[in-house]
This record gives structure tokens, C-alpha cells and sequence, in this order.
């Protein structure tokens, strides 16, 4: 699901934390799949949108996950991914994650976050 972002603000946030998540988020992904027994290969895609799959696979087992996703669920409050990507989301970025003082990203708990998203992900595989 596209997230629907509502003010100029909001987009300068979501601007500002994206790409770090994307670091963070794909690090973190390297780090699970160092000590687990599934394997992990990335795909393209460009239906619905444009983006990146993680293909997940154990013994036969093939589960696909959506990086924009994870990143969404990162850096917005609440985000609950959904089926389709057709309907928008409004969301509200996740302000922990911005620094107070500096306005700069807070990478230790943008790291923090996006480390239990991705232990949670790896935690229920094959569940």
C-alpha cells in the first residue's frame, strides 16, 4: 500500500528518514541471514510499484517480503501494511526517529527500530 503523506512537513520527514531506514533495514536483513538457516536473494520488481523483494527460502519454503514495506513500517507510527498496493495509507512519520536538536536523523533508534522489526520478521519464519 502506497502511504498517503498529508503535509509539507510530513514530506520533508519521510524525505529525511527513508534512505537511512533503507541502510538500516538491509543491514539488518544481512545480520539475520548470517545466522539463520534460510537463504535470502533480492528481486526487482516494477508491478505494482517500483521496488525491491526479499525472497526468503528453507527447505522448499518460499516467503516474500516487500523492502518499501519494511522501510514504511520504519519510519511511520502504526504502519500496517496491507494487500494492495492500489489504496493509499495515511500515515504519520515517526518523529522519535528525528533527532530534537540537531533536526538530523537519531540512528541509534532508527537502528533500534528497524533491528526488532527485522528480528520479528526472522523470528516467525516458517511459523
Amino acid at each position: 500500500m502506497k502511504p498517503k503523506i498529508t503535509s509539507p512537513i510530513a514530506w520533508q520527514q519521510a524525505e529525511l528518514l527513508m534512505q537511512p531506514a533503507m541502510i538500516r533495514v538491509l543491514d539488518n536483513i544481512r545480520k539475520q541471514l548470517e545466522e539463520s538457516v534460510w537463504t535470502g536473494t533480492y528481486k526487482e520488481v516494477q508491478i505494482p510499484i517500483p521496488g525491491y523483494q526479499l525472497i526468503l527460502e528453507h527447505q522448499g519454503e518460499q516467503i516474500s517480503v516487500d523492502i518499501w514495506e519494511l522501510c514504511y513500517r520504519v519510519c511511520f507510527v502504526n504502519y500496517q501494511p496491507a494487500h494492495t498496493h492500489i489504496e493509499s495509507q495515511e500515515v504519520v512519520i515517526d518523529t522519535s526517529l528525528i533527532d530534537d536538536e540537531t533536526g538530523d536523523v537519531d540512528w541509534n533508534r532508527l537502528d533500534a527500530k528497524a533491528s526488532q522489526l527485522i528480528q520479528a520478521i526472522f523470528a516467525n519464519l516458517g511459523k
